[in-house]
């Protein structure tokens, strides 16, 4: 065996075991830090076919920033793992036969490309690597899907944004194009009240306070009684 086929191997292996705690993983964070380690292993695998601009694409444009964004977007949602997991196990049944499907169809595609006799992987991937090549076949044959796609991440963008700003009751926020359009009126309102004697009112205050002391001192001074005279002695 040679070794670039024991480096397809375990860049495989890493890859599967990776994607797998993408789905498992209890954590959202976790999850996106082994999808980082999925494309670093799917930029090896580029690497062993000669695709050396595929390799790095993947891992300046997806790993430097779509997950870099994932992780901000997944640290600003604040999700409830627990409520998510309430119908894990109910789905998991037909996320299995969905998986199994998916595995067949690509394990059918393959394997017509392995019983094609004469090709080789120098000569494979030989174009696969050159950026004049890929440019010419994406904004040419794949014009439409590439389109296609940028619309669906555009999209999915502006959703994160939307989900980000929804109304919570434990933070303190306002809306900023309220704060532009406030008016004079808005900001002050002028109150007609009626005169108030402010003399009048402590000289009050204070007659009050003097009679509660007072009251309060004769409630609570001892009584004295006068002492009893002792009875006579008669003869």
């Amino acid at each position: 065996m040679e070794f670039k086929t024991v480096l397809f191997y375990v860049f495989s292996a890493i890859m599967i075991l990776a994607a797998t705690r993408v789905i498992t993983a209890r954590n959202p964070v976790h999850a996106a830090l082994f999808l980082v380690l999925a494309f670093f292993n799917a930029a090896g695998i580029w690497m062993l076919l000669k695709a050396e601009f595929l390799a790095i694409v993947l891992v300046l444009v997806y790993v430097g920033a779509v997950m870099v964004l994932f992780l901000f977007v997944v640290m600003m949602l604040d999700i409830n793992m627990d409520r998510m997991r309430e119908g894990f196990w109910s789905y998991l049944p037909l996320a299995t036969g969905i998986g199994a499907l998916i595995v067949l169809e690509m394990a059918a595609v393959l394997w017509r490309g392995f019983m094609k006799v004469g090709q080789d992987a120098d000569t494979v991937g030989a174009n696969i690597g050159g950026t004049k090549e890929l440019g010419m076949l994406i904004y040419t044959k794949y014009i439409l899907g590439f389109e296609i796609a940028a619309a669906i991440l555009l999209v999915a963008i502006v959703a994160a944004v939307a989900l980000t700003l929804r109304r919570r009751k434990d933070t303190k926020a306002f809306n900023p194009g309220d704060a532009v359009r406030v008016k004079r009126n808005d900001r002050l309102r002028i109150v007609k009240m009626a005169v108030v004697d402010q003399p009048a009112i402590d000289a009050a205050s204070k007659a009050a306070a003097l009679a509660a002391a007072e009251a309060q001192a004769a409630a609570t001074a001892p009584v004295v009684t006068p002492p009893v005279a002792a009875p006579k002695e008669t003869k």
